[in-house]
């Protein structure tokens, strides 16, 4: 059968939505989302988590490293899989794992919405940021870098993986740019996951007052609000005419 390109980028296009709703409806119907506000739960499976990891260190990285990846080139959001990591991980190998499939995935990514929903984001997007060429036509790479510092101004993770694709960013500008540009607000969150588990392995009980006086818990947050603060300041400078 001869498939001309229109179709065949249908066809893609559908097995894609078809695979991220599969995913999502996956993940919604395996996990519980109220047992993940449950204290005693979390302590459970913490036990059990670590346990396989101690066994099986590579095998959980390389499982987590995939579906990371995968996670991410279908829109999915960064912030469970940024605490998971530095749950597990700690807060360094976490950042190391996590960023590099992110980094991968939102590559990935963008280069999946430029061949085949290029049309459909201009279409949706294009009206309301097209003042931002202006900037990424002055120098692509140190934009890209702000907007991915200042977390894209605010868009969801998903949605500001695919918005490059209208300033038709190079794939090696938007790798480097995610890859650097990413990885202070994600240390910040990779970090808190840490401190969680670091918080749970140290108290029976939990009370706000031992979340609010445990430097593993508020260090973290606090370094999160200030990076967050310089970003929107960012954003601010350099977005304005946009």
């Amino acid at each position: 059968m001869n498939i001309t390109s229109k179709n065949l980028k249908l066809v893609i296009a559908v097995t894609y939505l078809i695979a991220l709703f599969a995913v999502l409806y996956f993940v919604f119907s395996l996990i519980d989302f109220k047992d993940l506000t449950n204290y005693e739960f979390i302590r459970a499976y913490k036990e059990s988590i670590f346990k396989y990891k101690n066994d099986n260190l590579f095998w959980l990285t390389v499982i987590f490293f995939i579906f990371t990846i995968v996670w991410i080139l279908l829109l999915g959001f960064a912030g469970p899989i940024l605490l998971f990591a530095g749950f597990v991980y700690g807060k360094w190998f976490g950042i190391l794992i996590v960023l590099s499939a992110t980094t991968i995935g939102a590559t990935l990514l963008y280069i999946l919405a430029g061949l085949f929903f290029r049309d459909l984001i201009k279409e949706k997007l294009e009206h309301k940021f097209s003042n931002l060429k202006i900037f990424f036509k002055k120098n692509e790479l140190f934009y890209f870098l702000m907007y991915r510092f200042v977390g894209g101004g605010g868009v969801p993770y998903g949605i500001q993986n695919v918005l490059p694709v209208l300033f038709d960013i190079s794939v090696k500008n938007y790798f480097v740019g995610t890859l650097i540009g990413s990885a202070p607000l994600m240390f910040v969150s990779v970090a808190l996951g840490s401190g969680i588990e670091r918080f749970i392995d140290k108290n029976e009980e939990l009370s706000i007052f031992a979340i609010i006086t445990s430097p593993d818990i508020y260090l973290p947050i606090l370094a999160f609000l200030i990076v967050v603060t310089l970003a929107f300041s960012f954003r601010k400078f350099i977005f304005k005419k946009s």
